[in-house]
């Protein structure tokens, strides 16, 4: 996608004014959000992207919008129904807001479909690999698909009629279904059905001749005759459904949470319709048919030429060919836990904090083996852990209840409300709770986001508390694709300050100072703007006030305004969002002297990292802090967050170097313009033997494999860059075959 397809001035206000008056001095998150799925789609026409990984990205950005979708459109006609209007922070209503994300998505939309059909459709045709339609199909390739399609689909299939004795089917959210208008052969009265795509293991049949892909809902719609025998079938619409995802619930009405949270999952099922996806060229009867019995307007319906779901490319994605993936990382263990061989982690982190970079170091040789550890340890008395969100076979969950039924006192924070995990979260909760584990849902009025844990162990000397602060959740699997830090510490005031945090979370008590952590609601939203503040009073033409602070998404409008203050005190501040950006940077007068950045790639960028040039002549004695909170109203105001300073120079010195490849990447960053427009980074003037040329994630993996060779005694290291496609080195890959032979758990 060029500058120009990508500058779309219109979605946004340009900037009335200077002034911090301005409603127009922050962009809409809504807008600002679909530019960032936006990025994404762009993933998928990146030549230097290996083909079956832009595959990947097109079904990521559908997934997007479809949670966006779900989340937000609810929210919007619920305004627009409610009658709310533009407001002095909001210039725009709930009704041009809508309309603006229709027009969005419907240019996005027609981007996606056209990069699918002009570009990876013929690519993976070159390397093999074939997505087919029922007319691509040989007769024996047909027969084959049918014989497939009795086997395993037609049994499953319900056929649904809507007539005077059969009412209007329910349509699940997300569902792929069938709109049909059949008839009896030589009757004139229609009537109309419904056949849904069953949610099989895969959506897609591999012919047996190998890389050649049938939809199941293809085969299905080109086999209908065996569903409706004696009947004629008319016109038939493939159509998708999205529903209304938004539940809040809290102790309104309810002396228990959990079954709160339980009764609105329930109403999430039926929630309103919020978008009907149908195939171009739609027949005019189904659509106005779907249309009232869905209660929706012309402004629901989104036409696609492409395919009904594009979820079903992650069937291609997956197929087994590495040459068109990116190369497979194995996380290395961190060289603090594996210098000594045979040393408990605690005697470890004794010596002093370890900080863990994922996916680059081992969650499971980290963070996973510090619980692990502490429930088998007889001499722990204790554990504490908040969960927000975690894989579903939980190796948490097990220790837990296995240090639960060794007689340990556990006490588990599990947040019932962690959008699209409720369900599970109960279950996790309810099976904690039967273990013995002492359960709590979370602070009333409050979302706990927080990533902590806390081990109480009894040693010679006495208690002596061991804690775990992230920036990413207690989750194995998403830990090899996020991106994210933690730190591993016995430090008696932020251990001290980790006991006084669970007391809030599962007492309810009302402490609101703390030695060295930030806690939001009580304290992290002041202190970072205190910190903000302090940049501006300690700048100066000999040592200029720095700021740099990378998170997902920024929003909440006082640390914004924070942050026009001390850019226009002269502060330089760089902001590196991978979402949605309400700060407009660049704007004379008012922050010209902001940058931000978004980096998209193989990794997801997942880590709150903020840094303050705190007046100090080496950045290095700046302040830096890694914690579980953007810098959004909801994580300040509305959530539990925690983050911690980091201060072991060593650990200062990683964080810098991420916070630098960030802002020199050349091969997969953007940057904000003043219009609301993002512009890709090029590599102009940049040698091809640069290392910025790799980008982020292939020079911190670099990184991760010198210091790992390092920490084995190679003292020749790693002299040349790895490139993205290039395999690991051969020793270490025998030396992870290894640690994952001996211990199950090694992510890889």
């Amino acid at each position: 996608m060029t500058k120009s397809q990508a500058n779309f001035d219109p979605f946004f206000d340009a900037p009335g004014s200077d002034g911090q008056g301005d409603p127009t001095r922050f962009f809409n998150r809504d807008h600002s959000w679909l530019e960032f799925n936006a990025r994404v789609l762009e993933m998928c026409a990146d030549p230097r992207t290996p083909l079956l990984e832009r595959v990947r990205f097109m079904a990521i950005y559908t997934r997007n919008l479809d949670e966006f979708y779900m989340k937000r459109v609810g929210a919007m006609r619920h305004a627009i129904e409610t009658g709310i209007s533009a407001t002095n922070f909001e210039p725009l209503t709930p009704a041009q807001v809508l309309h603006s994300v229709r027009t969005r998505v419907l240019a996005l939309d027609a981007i996606q479909t056209k990069i699918l059909i002009d570009q990876l459709l013929p690519e993976l045709r070159a390397a093999g690999i074939a997505l087919l339609q029922w007319s691509d199909l040989s007769e024996s390739e047909r027969a084959e698909a049918q014989a497939w399609f009795r086997r395993n689909v037609f049994p499953i299939l319900t056929p649904l009629a809507v007539d005077p004795g059969h009412r209007f089917p329910f349509i699940s959210n997300m569902s792929v279904s069938l709109g049909l208008v059949v008839r009896r052969p030589g009757e004139p009265e229609t009537m109309f059905a419904r056949v849904k795509i069953p949610e099989l293991p895969t959506r897609m049949y591999e012919l047996r001749s190998g890389k050649r892909f049938l939809p199941v809902q293809e085969i299905i719609e080109h086999n209908l005759d065996e569903l409706f025998p004696g009947m004629e079938i008319l016109q038939v619409l493939p159509f998708r459904v999205t529903r209304d995802a938004e539940i809040e619930a809290e102790r309104d009405g309810s002396d228990d949470l959990l079954i709160s949270v339980e009764q609105k999952l329930k109403e999430r099922k039926f929630a309103r319709v919020v978008r009907l996806e149908v195939a171009s060229g739609a027949s005019p009867r189904i659509l106005r048919f779907l249309m009232e019995e869905l209660d929706l307007g012309a402004e629901d319906i989104y036409e696609t030429s492409g395919l009904t779901d594009y979820g079903i490319l992650d069937a291609i994605a997956d197929v087994d060919l590495p040459a068109l993936k990116y190369s497979r990382w194995t996380p290395l263990p961190p060289a603090e836990l594996s210098a000594e061989a045979g040393s408990s982690i605690f005697s470890q982190i004794r010596k002093g904090d370890i900080l863990v970079h994922h996916p680059y170091q081992s969650f499971d040789l980290s963070v996973e083996k510090f619980i692990i550890a502490a429930a088998d340890d007889p001499k722990v008395l204790c554990i504490k852990q908040s969960l927000y969100r975690t894989s579903g076979d939980s190796p948490f969950i097990a220790s837990l209840i296995h240090a639960a039924e060794s007689g340990k006192q556990v006490a588990v924070l599990v947040e019932l409300r962690a959008r699209f995990d409720e369900a599970r979260n109960i279950e996790w909760a309810r099976k904690l709770e039967n273990a013995g584990v002492h359960v709590a849902y979370g602070v009333i009025g409050l979302k706990t986001h927080t990533k902590t844990a806390l081990v109480v162990r009894q040693e010679t000397d006495g208690i002596r508390c061991y804690g775990h602060v992230g920036t990413g959740n207690y989750n194995a699997r998403t830990a090899r694709v996020y991106e994210d830090f933690g730190i591993l510490t016995s430090d008696p005031l932020i251990t001290e300050d980790l006991v006084g945090l669970f007391n809030y979370m599962t007492g309810r008590s009302r402490q609101t100072k703390f030695n060295k952590l930030l806690i939001a609601p009580v304290s992290m939203k002041r202190r970072f703007i205190e910190l903000i503040e302090r940049e501006m009073q300690l700048h100066s033409p000999q040592r200029p006030g720095r700021i740099i602070a990378k998170m997902n998404q920024i929003e909440d409008r006082g640390v914004m305004d924070a942050l026009y203050r001390a850019s226009k005190a002269g502060v330089q501040i760089d902001l590196i969002v991978r979402g949605f950006c309400c700060i407009r940077p660049g704007v004379p007068g008012l922050s010209e002297n902001i940058r931000v950045r978004s980096l998209i790639g193989r990794f997801l960028e997942h880590s709150r990292v903020f840094y303050f040039g705190a007046g100090k002549s080496e950045p290095l004695d700046g302040d830096f802090f890694i914690g579980s909170a953007d810098w959004m109203y909801r994580n300040l105001q509305t959530r539990v967050e925690a983050a911690t300073p980091i201060e072991k120079l060593e650990h200062r010195r990683i964080l810098w170097t991420t916070l630098e490849y960030s802002l020199q990447d050349v091969r997969q960053s953007w940057e904000l313009l003043p219009s609301g427009s993002y512009q890709r980074v090029r590599d102009d003037g940049v040698p091809a033997e640069d290392p910025r040329q790799l980008g982020i994630h292939q020079r911190l993996m670099n990184d991760a494999l010198a210091l790992h060779a390092r920490s084995l005694g190679d003292t020749t290291s790693l002299s040349d860059p790895v490139s993205e496609n290039s395999p690991q080195e051969p020793q270490l890959q025998s030396e992870s075959r290894r640690r994952k032979q001996k211990n199950p758990r090694s992510a890889g």
